[in-house]
């Protein structure tokens, strides 16, 4: 039809296109507060979803219409701008949200996205709970499967609240790293890597032998309060 594509998003939910695509996504707050959506990328001022320009804060029971082009290509991510923003995104007002490079990435087995999150549950400045994708230790009970020597791509996106950093650590193997998913070749060849509250990028990895390989923050607190997993490798 030659119309921009209508895109529904939910937060929590991650939503992938192609860099260059006219993109038209219709908010309506159906909150008891003020909100807004603000997507990493390039756009116009008047769809960055700031309060006080453009349309700024969508009132309840009010809509908006977001429209931009998908660029750059990259992992990205996109959350409510609306004051107090701490507890917004704690409270899990964020999402994935990828553009594909118009040529393509060599075609993965498996590819996920791994969302770093943390819970706050007395109504203090810390987290009680830290997780990957929502649910803390998910993964120890329910492991990532994969083949061995497949292609496994994460989007690896970090939106932890209350603390300055956080951490992605894989045993028994090596990954390559591309900082924010916008650049074709790896910037670096490791096992660990740290991404502050905002930061994202891709992690790709082969895993030579079958077994089990533990995933988790580099840091043992975070680790034993819910942020670790596996990956099972199969024949």
């Amino acid at each position: 039809t030659g119309q921009p594509p209508q895109i529904l998003l939910i937060y929590g939910a991650t939503k992938k296109v192609t860099g260059g695509d006219a993109l038209r996504i219709n908010f309506t707050n159906s909150g008891a507060h003020p909100h807004t959506m603000h997507f990493h990328g390039v756009h116009t001022a008047e769809m960055d979803g700031t309060p006080g320009i453009g349309a700024g804060s969508i009132a309840p029971g009010q809509s908006f219409t977001y429209e931009f082009d998908a660029t750059p290509f990259g992992t990205h991510l996109y959350h409510c701008h609306q004051s107090p923003l701490a507890p917004h995104i704690a409270k899990g007002l964020y999402g994935g949200f990828i553009i594909e490079p118009k040529q393509g990435r060599p075609k993965a087995d498996d590819e996920m996205v791994m969302v770093m999150n943390g819970y706050n549950t007395d109504g203090g400045d810390d987290n009680e709970f830290y997780s990957v994708n929502g649910l803390p230790f998910h993964y120890m009970d329910f492991p990532v499967q994969v083949k061995r020597n497949s292609l496994v791509r994460i989007h690896l996106i970090n939106v932890l609240e209350y603390d300055p950093i956080n951490s992605f650590h894989v045993h028994g193997n090596f990954f390559h790293y591309y900082p924010t998913g916008t650049m074709l070749t790896p910037s670096e060849f490791t096992d660990t890597i740290s991404q502050v509250q905002g930061q994202r990028g891709i992690v790709e990895m082969r895993f030579p032998y079958p077994g089990k390989y533990m995933f988790h923050a580099h840091k043992t607190e975070f680790a034993e309060l819910g942020w670790m997993g596996f990956f099972e490798v199969s024949e």
